[in-house]
């Protein structure tokens, strides 16, 4: 099996992805959109910002659009078990010989702006303002009625590489695609908070941010976004699905922001908490890892993803490839 034993006992305790910081040329559109059409609430905005949350979330934001020139991803965030561990993270980067610096960021308390193995910024903290429970103020439900944020999924040029450095830091692997021909790895899940991923990892040119996912009530959510979605000018913005994957058993659909940022909508995946969980194996070609109905994925959602700011990305030397529709 090509991945790691579970590090049970990581340097520093991770709890859960947080937010993801999105470059967005029109604010105003970008706003529109995450607002008005995903559903997510504002929880404050400037000439400049806009902070997101979704329903169930107590903390102040999931989604950080910033104006920008260019379309690109600033940070993926995570949340740290208590203000000690950002200590012990800094000094565990600092000991790979990876940048750090303390930022900060409206909101939040103490933050650690780092890197990973590719160079990819992270950014983690413990504190964020709390605000007042939503989840039970049902007037201000619309859109796809987003719960929460899910997970991040990432290309990366190499996923062995991936797995090996997030296992370090106590990320599990919950269900990976081997190349049978390499024995090497095109994808792989891995988690922190007890669900199938935090962050995923694809083989492709990387890093770029292939996506960042929202928990949704249920697939009828989904087909009411669909609605929506192509009644209100966003019809050419709905890429894949609606569809459920193989991988994770999630109901699943993959929709493009203003500025392409790939959002996937996502329900009824599983529980993961046990530590000895084996992970789920999956061939490459097998046509059900994708999605469990068979239809393979179109061309751009292995090739077109988000760049991280001032990063050039790099090519897998990894050429096997999946099913893709015609």
């Amino acid at each position: 099996m090509p991945i790691p034993a579970p590090n049970l006992y990581p340097p520093f305790n991770i709890v859960r992805l947080s937010h993801v910081v999105f470059g967005v040329t029109d604010l105003a559109a970008s706003r529109a959109f995450y607002a008005d059409v995903l559903g997510l609430q504002v929880t404050d905005e400037d000439a400049g910002h806009v902070f997101l949350r979704a329903m169930e979330e107590r903390g102040h934001h999931s989604v950080v659009l910033r104006k920008s020139e260019e379309a690109n991803v600033r940070s993926l965030a995570f949340k740290v078990f208590d203000e000690d561990d950002l200590d012990r993270a800094k000094a565990w980067f600092d000991a790979q010989g990876q940048p750090t610096a303390w930022v900060e960021r409206p909101y939040q308390g103490r933050t650690l702006r780092t890197a990973d193995c590719f160079g990819m910024p992270i950014e983690l903290y413990h504190r964020m303002d709390r605000l007042p429970p939503i989840h039970q103020n049902y007037a201000l439900y619309k859109g796809v009625k987003p719960l929460r944020i899910d997970h991040f999924n990432v290309f990366a040029s190499n996923v062995d590489r991936a797995v090996e450095f997030y296992n370090r830091i106590g990320f599990r692997v919950t269900e990976y695609t081997e190349d049978e021909d390499s024995g090497r790895l095109w994808a792989a899940w891995t988690h922190r908070k007890g669900g199938v991923h935090d962050i995923a990892f694809t083989n492709g040119t990387g890093p770029r941010l292939h996506h960042t996912a929202f928990w949704v009530p249920t697939p009828l959510n989904i087909i009411d976004l669909l609605d929506l979605m192509s009644t209100t000018g966003y019809l050419a913005n709905i890429e894949r699905g609606p569809g459920r994957h193989g991988i994770s058993n999630a109901f699943f659909l993959y929709i493009r922001d203003p500025d392409g940022h790939r959002i996937e909508i996502y329900c009824s995946d599983y529980q993961t908490v046990d530590p000895d969980l084996e992970p789920i194996r999956w061939d490459l070609k097998d046509p059900q890892r994708q999605t469990l109905w068979g239809a393979p994925a179109p061309r751009s959602w292995f090739e077109e993803g988000s760049v991280f700011q001032g990063l050039a990305p790099v090519a897998s030397d990894l050429k096997a490839t999946p099913i893709v529709a015609p």
